[in-house]
């Protein structure tokens, strides 16, 4: 049976733009009661001003996820404001293009405080009241490449492998507590995500690779998920074939991966010289 959204307290981190914007647009006509979470403060009310008119209701917070104290906050504000949380949405994260090798220690610790250390205490956080109402759902938005690492975004596909774990073992762990864990996969999505990647040792922009869905898919893809809980989503559905591909046979992947990122294999060997 599918679940109702109305009244609903959904939390949306990163939602100033692309995913968790569009997301808080879907879930409006639903009218449930959104919790915006991003830094850009101006682009929030604007979407709380959107929201509003479609029937939701809206609690802006400008907090940056990087910063611990401010999940705390986030959780603590939007209890006290609307009640228990419902649903949580870790969508919040940036990108790195750059080599492992070369990576700086403090690009690592500041990627994976937002892409990792902010969900996982988001988590920590709601779960205790979930689990006493006996309800709850819990949506980490990871990344194909959480499922394979990528030439010139390991450091990336590290932080997006770890919410998959995290996430794997508490579906497990909370197993019969009535909290639904969800894993969102999506391929490469038209946002603003790759105009605000950082730059280690490849300076040089790429293209994204193959199919390129909107933000508005995986929004909808979301939604569903909601209404009816699942294990993990590939907005995509074709990007699932890469997973089994890698799972079955990863040289034949590692073979095809060099082939379509010779571009940017390559930008790194001109970038070393």
């Amino acid at each position: 049976m599918s679940r109702t959204i109305s009244g609903k307290v959904i939390v949306i981190t990163g939602a100033s733009s692309g995913i968790g914007y569009a997301t808080a647009l879907a879930l409006a006509p639903e009218r449930p009661k959104l919790v915006l979470v991003a830094r850009r403060e101006q682009r929030l009310v604007a979407l709380a001003n959107e929201v509003k008119k479609a029937g939701a209701g809206a609690l802006v917070l400008p907090l940056d996820m990087r910063n611990a104290d401010h999940v705390k906050k986030m959780v603590h504000v939007a209890q006290e404001h609307f009640g228990d949380i419902d649903v949580l949405i870790n969508n919040a994260a940036f990108g790195f293009y750059g080599s492992v090798e070369n990576t700086p220690r403090d690009v690592v610790r500041e990627i994976f405080d937002v892409n990792f250390e902010a969900p996982l205490l988001a988590c920590q956080l709601v779960i205790p009241g979930m689990r006493a109402r006996g309800g709850g759902h819990i949506i980490n938005v990871s990344s194909v490449a959480g499922k394979r690492g990528f030439a010139l975004s390991g450091i990336y596909c590290a932080t997006k492998f770890a919410l998959q774990g995290i996430s794997e073992a508490l579906r497990v762990e909370l197993h019969g507590s009535g909290i639904d864990v969800s894993i969102i996969n999506p391929a490469a999505t038209r946002t603003e995500f790759g105009d605000s990647v950082r730059h280690g040792d490849v300076t040089q922009k790429f293209k994204a690779m193959g199919h390129i869905q909107s933000a508005e898919e995986v929004a909808r893809a979301i939604v569903e998920c909601i209404k009816n809980p699942k294990v993990e989503v590939y907005p995509y559905r074709t990007s699932r074939l890469l997973v089994w591909a890698n799972a079955a046979a990863p040289s034949l992947v590692d073979k095809i991966i060099r082939r379509f990122f010779r571009e940017r294999i390559r930008a790194r060997a001109n970038a070393s010289t």
